[in-house]
């Protein structure tokens, strides 16, 4: 190949990565745009106040209410339950992978954990409607067949890769020296790993704790099928509730006229949903930033 078609090669490789670049730019520019007008038109005729601050949603009824405090309600119970399944479980598996398994057992582990992410979440649904749900109706006998406890348990089954993953890079990238230095002074294997690995990763863990919230909040089959359709301002997981993810799905399905007041909340809906990972990526990305160890 002379130099002159060499250089031509390499100018369109740049371009090309350029527009791929460009394309996804302009497609999440696309997104938001849709998102601003849309939501823009519905506070044209919905105050913010009442939407933020009211504790009713029937948007769809004759006498339509347009408060969507149970939404996101429901949206953070669900959540929570998934972060108090995967926080700990991923957090503890990570520790294990990274300080006390052989290397033979890591490398055969590490992938069938992250095999769990590959699963389709609309089989965590049925998973989770079919086989949780009547598992917790013989210990609680008064939970109802759509409820929050057990889409949330699935979700944090679901999320424990995304922790314990990320978790397990922060926890292998620590520096062997810490580890080396611990012992020197007479710690044991769990002290180290406690006292001296994870506070050195803490910036890893607590952006993989951050994400995988996020990605709990923005699930949308799991609570779809398994979690119900009432929105209810409650912090009762035995009952039923209805997430954001959720009523967006119930809306699109066609039912509901294009260009309607009921329509439109899809589009409110989903820019409070927007709002609420952005911020918390926005946090991930200033914890990373923040307790970062630097070694030489």
């Amino acid at each position: 190949m002379t130099l002159g078609t060499r250089r031509k090669v390499e100018w369109l490789i740049e371009r090309a990565l350029f527009a791929c670049a460009a394309g996804s730019v302009l497609v999440t520019a696309g997104i938001i745009g849709v998102l601003v007008f849309e939501t823009y038109e519905f506070f044209r005729e919905v105050p913010i106040r009442g939407f933020l601050f009211g504790t009713v949603w029937t948007p769809l009824f004759y006498d339509a209410q347009f408060g969507v405090l149970p939404l996101v309600s429901g949206t953070i119970l669900v959540s929570l339950i998934a972060m108090l399944v995967a926080m700990p479980t991923g957090l503890l598996s990570a520790i294990y992978l990274s300080e006390y398994a052989p290397s033979r057992v890591r490398r055969v582990v590490k992938p069938v954990l992250e095999v769990l992410a590959g699963v389709p979440t609309v089989v965590f649904g049925y998973f989770a409607l079919l086989f949780v749900t009547p598992l917790l109706q013989r210990v609680f006998p008064d939970l109802a067949l759509f409820n929050a406890l057990s889409p949330g348990l699935v979700m944090g089954i679901m999320i424990l890769p995304l922790v314990s993953s990320l978790s397990e890079d922060a926890l292998h990238a620590v520096p062997n020296g810490l580890r080396e230095g611990a012992y020197a002074l007479g710690a044991t294997k769990m002290q180290a790993a406690l006292r001296v690995v994870v506070p050195a990763a803490l910036s890893g863990i607590s952006a993989s704790f951050i994400l995988a919230m996020s990605r709990a909040i923005g699930e949308t089959m799991i609570v779809a099928i398994a979690a119900g359709q009432q929105p209810r301002l409650t912090a009762n997981p035995m009952n039923s509730v209805e997430t954001m993810t959720a009523y967006i799905v119930q809306v699109s399905m066609g039912d509901t006229p294009a260009g309607s007041i009921a329509f439109r909340t899809i589009f409110a809906v989903g820019m409070l949903l927007f709002l609420m990972t952005f911020a918390l990526n926005l946090v991930s990305d200033w914890l990373r930033r923040r307790f970062r160890e630097q070694y030489s």
